[in-house]
């Protein structure tokens, strides 16, 4: 009778780790090349105004940015040539500014949203009716860290 099993056990030869970081780092530099930060798009257009003293925000992942200004050129046809507010992605009201901030102070961490900063970036040439209208609104739902932007003058 024919024998179907073999007696002599032959063990597996390990598998090689050598060349296993090279693989990790070749994919760590691919990711790292590939990916891009997401960033708002400027929907309107500003002009800073000129400063003569600046102050730079100490920790920009706790600044919430508030753009005011004309919309670009391709959405005006749309959004009309009044200055509009951005906040994110998107134009929105002084009324939308309460849970536009509610929403950026629950995407921070406890013990940051203390140091929340609210950056105001308007164009120079904006009523300050539209501006005094956002500070307003952002001192009633408690939001009173609040930056100007502005280009620092040459001398």
């Amino acid at each position: 009778m024919a024998k179907f099993g073999s007696d002599n056990k032959k063990e597996m030869p390990g598998i090689s780790t050598s060349s296993l970081p090279d693989i990790v780092f070749m994919l760590l530099f691919f990711f790292m090349v590939t990916t891009s930060m997401r960033e708002t798009e400027n929907k309107v257009v500003v002009r800073l105004p000129e400063a003569t003293e600046v102050a730079k925000l100490e920790r920009k992942d706790l600044a919430s940015y508030i753009n005011i200004g004309t919309p670009v050129a391709h959405l005006q046809a749309q959004y009309g040539t009044d200055a509009s507010i951005q906040l994110n992605d998107s134009f929105k009201t002084v009324d939308d500014i309460r849970d536009f901030i509610a929403a950026e102070r629950d995407a921070m961490s406890e013990a940051d949203r203390q140091f929340m900063t609210v950056s105001i970036k308007a164009d120079k040439d904006v009523r300050m009716g539209i501006v005094t209208d956002v500070k307003q609104e952002l001192r009633r739902c408690s939001a009173l860290k609040i930056m100007y932007s502005a280009r620092k003058t040459e001398k």
